[in-house]
């Protein structure tokens, strides 16, 4: 299933979730993937199966609500970043005291694991690349290649105005 996954496109996610639908693994990737399509709505409930599996799964294994969860074990993975996708989608959905919750509940589980999700599991790692040959015009790419890109840091811009050109 890890390998279906790994070696899919998003088109394949749903199908490995058809093909694998008590893991946690294939449901939290269908989260993120919808989420980085701003489908807030489905992320959530994708989200939410995949956190439940995980807990089953957990609690089969004699978890307890409460006790920690290790981000360094890998299986737990799916249940850490199902939590995360689900507070995301629960936070764009306006569901502030569920995001409040599942905010909780992941820092409780492991206090490192929402840096380790964000730094390794930011929604543009889905972003299908196109080419200026698939979009059947070369415009878009010549756009986007004139668009500047500022950070708002003078720092980081090295063409600030008013900079001295020094480092």
């Amino acid at each position: 299933m890890r390998q279906a996954l790994a070696e899919g496109d998003r088109a394949s996610v749903a199908a490995v979730v058809a093909g694998h639908p008590s893991s946690p693994l294939a449901w939290t990737e269908l989260a993120d993937l919808a989420d980085s399509e701003g489908r807030a709505i489905e992320s959530f409930a994708f989200a939410s199966v995949a956190a439940d599996l995980a807990r089953e799964q957990l609690v089969a294994g004699g978890w307890q609500s409460g006790d920690p969860v290790s981000w360094s074990d890998e299986p737990n993975r799916a249940y850490l970043r199902a939590l995360d996708t689900q507070r995301r989608a629960a936070e764009a959905l306006g569901l502030d005291d569920r995001a409040g919750r599942l905010a909780d509940e992941l820092a409780i589980a492991d206090p490192e694991a929402p840096a380790r999700i964000a730094s390794e599991f930011t929604p543009t790692q889905l972003i299908t690349i196109v080419s200026a040959h698939d979009s059947g015009t070369d415009e878009t790419f010549d756009h986007a290649t004139s668009v500047a890109t500022h950070t708002g840091d003078p720092v980081a811009e090295p063409a600030a105005p008013d900079a001295a050109g020094e480092d």
